[in-house]
């Protein structure tokens, strides 16, 4: 008599019944370690993978970047002298400190020296950088790639690096402004910081313009060429609205990273709101010779991204507004 191994009968010559192939797969099963199963339901469902990597972004990101705001929060809200005690929650409770900010010293011409420096800045980037991503993007002339190499090669260089010419030449007679600022210098003046940030940060926002006014099809240029309309015309009046999002993103990252700068700021001002001294001047202006007001200074620095958080919000918005507006057009 044979055997039938499909359902476990015993063979003629005596050996064992055959398993079934589901009692193969729960022992298989159980001989997996947990890293063996997970990734066994890893191929057998990728989605899984995908929400865990998710989640575990999400999460690193919450923790490292809204922990700070919260800590800043937490030792604001503390009363002076307590802060020692702190772990999760303020040490008391003393919401006055957003209010003796300004009480303590006029930090609010700091945060409108920094908005004022930061706008100027931002202004003069994006029409100088307008010009250059134009010509860099959607013109033919002998040397274009060496020389927009050369652009961004200057950008990977350390501001710290442009510091002793520069202050030479704005502490001096050369530049003959003797009878506008009194002195002839630039220090303690808003020159003296949005001309240096303003080529500092100049070579990103070019290679940003210059890749989205390259993609502007040739015919809408030509067509308002055709209307009378000159080069510098079809520039402001065709290009950069259909490179509105290219703009938005040039003009927010300049804004943000002038509106924080601290270097050229501290070493071409001396740090009195009146002589232009920007944001982070006034947030170290809470620390005096024998006493350090750590509250009033986590209160200012979450004063100080209230306008930054704000713009980035609108930002947000225009850029999504241009992206749809391109498509329709399209």
């Amino acid at each position: 008599m044979v055997g039938d191994e499909r359902n476990g009968r015993p063979r003629p010559d005596g050996g064992e019944r055959d398993r079934s192939p589901l009692l193969e797969s729960e022992e298989a099963e159980l001989d997996r370690g947990p890293f063996q199963r997970w990734v066994a339901d890893s191929i057998e469902n990728p989605q899984k993978v995908y929400r865990a990597m998710f989640y575990v972004a999400a999460i690193f990101f919450l923790v490292t970047t809204l922990f700070p705001f919260y800590w800043l929060l937490m030792v604001a809200l503390t009363p002076e002298g307590q802060l020692q005690d702190i772990l999760f929650t303020p040490n008391g409770f003393n919401p006055g400190a957003f209010v003796e900010v300004f009480q303590t010293i006029p930090f609010h011409w700091y945060v409108f020296n920094s908005f004022v420096i930061a706008t100027a800045s931002t202004v003069v980037v994006l029409i100088v950088g307008s010009l250059a991503g134009y010509a860099f993007g959607r013109l033919e002339f002998p040397g274009k790639v060496p020389l927009l190499l050369l652009v961004l090669i200057i950008s990977f260089f350390p501001p710290a690096a442009f510091f002793i010419p520069l202050n030479d030449l704005f502490n001096t007679q050369f530049l003959a402004l003797e009878p506008i600022t009194g002195d002839g210098t630039l220090y303690n003046t808003p020159g003296a910081m949005v001309l240096p940030l303003s080529a500092i940060f100049m070579p990103l926002a070019i290679f940003i313009l210059t890749t989205f006014y390259s993609q502007i099809p040739d015919g809408l240029e030509d067509a308002a060429r055709v209307e009378g309309t000159t080069r510098l015309g079809a520039l402001f009046r065709v290009i950069i609205p259909l490179s509105a999002p290219g703009v938005a993103t040039a003009g927010v990252l300049t804004f943000i990273a002038v509106y924080n700068e601290f270097f050229f700021s501290f070493l071409m001002t001396d740090g009195q709101p009146e002589n232009w001294a920007p944001l982070l001047e006034g947030v170290l202006a809470y620390q005096g010779q024998y006493e350090v007001m750590y509250h009033l200074m986590a209160a200012a620095s979450i004063i100080g991204v209230i306008p930054v958080a704000i713009l980035v919000v609108v930002a947000q918005e225009k850029i999504v507004s241009g992206l749809t507006a391109g498509a329709l057009k399209e």
